[in-house]
Parts: C-alpha cells; structure tokens; sequence
C-alpha cells in the first residue's frame, strides 16, 4: 500500500498544528512535541527542513518558534510531502527502505499510483485540511470510536 513515511506524517501534523494554534504568538516545539508525542530532536530536523523550504518561519527569541511562512491556501500538502521527501533521500538512515525485486514489472503501476498520490496532495491545500479539522471539532455529534 502506497503511504506516506513516518517522517512526513509527522511533517503534516507539524505543520497542521502550527496553522491552528500559531495566534497570536508562534507555536514553539516543545508544544508541538507534547502534543505529537515525539522527541523535540525528531521534530527540530523535519522543522528545519520546513523552514528552508520556506514552508514555515522560525521566530527567535524567549516566545519564539515557528509560523506559517505562507497563507494556509498558498501551501499544498504535496509541498510538504515533497520536501520530507527530499530529506529522507538525503539521510541514509532516514528514508523508507527501498525495495527492488525483478525486472520491475511493476514499476509503471507504482509510478502511476504514487503520481495519482501526489496530484491529489497537490490540490489539497493547508487551508482546506484545517477547515475540516476544526469543522470536525465543533461537531457535538463526532463520535469518538470506529468501527
């Protein structure tokens, strides 16, 4: 099943929560480790990548942390997933395992599955995943289980 990494999920998230909760004051990572449950060293080297991609903005100082560097509209999901991409590409030890296994007969069906993939992380924008976010908590009828 094609999926995104560890990584970037936790880039999704990241940025996410940056976009809800960096108002007034940026959202530092040590909230962002609280409330994602990962390490804050994890988390520093994905931001970092974020903020060069020009993704978000690091603000200095004591109320320091990060910011959306760009309006939520401006910002694909496939954007994001792209640059974590990148990064685990160039981390030996932090990309997906590759696998290569006969003489790629599959190789077009995947490359057309994971263009599909993209294209539609493309036309997903920060803004309409916070949208359905926050709809979905001002919904007193969300349940709290699946099935």
């Amino acid at each position: 099943m094609l999926s995104l990494s560890r990584k970037q999920t936790l880039a999704l998230e990241a940025v996410l929560d940056v976009a809800l909760n960096a108002r007034p004051d940026p959202v530092q990572a040590r909230d962002i480790t609280k409330r994602q449950k990962v390490p804050q060293r994890y988390l520093e080297h994905i931001m970092q990548a974020l903020v060069r991609a020009d993704i978000l903005r690091g603000v200095r100082g004591p109320r320091g942390g990060y910011r959306l560097a760009r309006e939520r509209r401006r910002i694909s999901v496939g954007e994001i997933v792209r640059v974590i991409s990148a990064l685990e590409d160039s981390d030996p030890d932090g990309g997906s395992e590759k696998i290569v296994c006969g003489a790629g007969l599959t190789k077009s069906l995947t490359d057309r599955l994971q263009q599909d993939l993209m294209t539609q992380l493309d036309e997903t924008s920060l803004a309409q995943l916070c949208d359905n976010i926050q709809s979905q908590q001002a919904s007193p009828a969300a349940a709290d289980f699946t099935i």
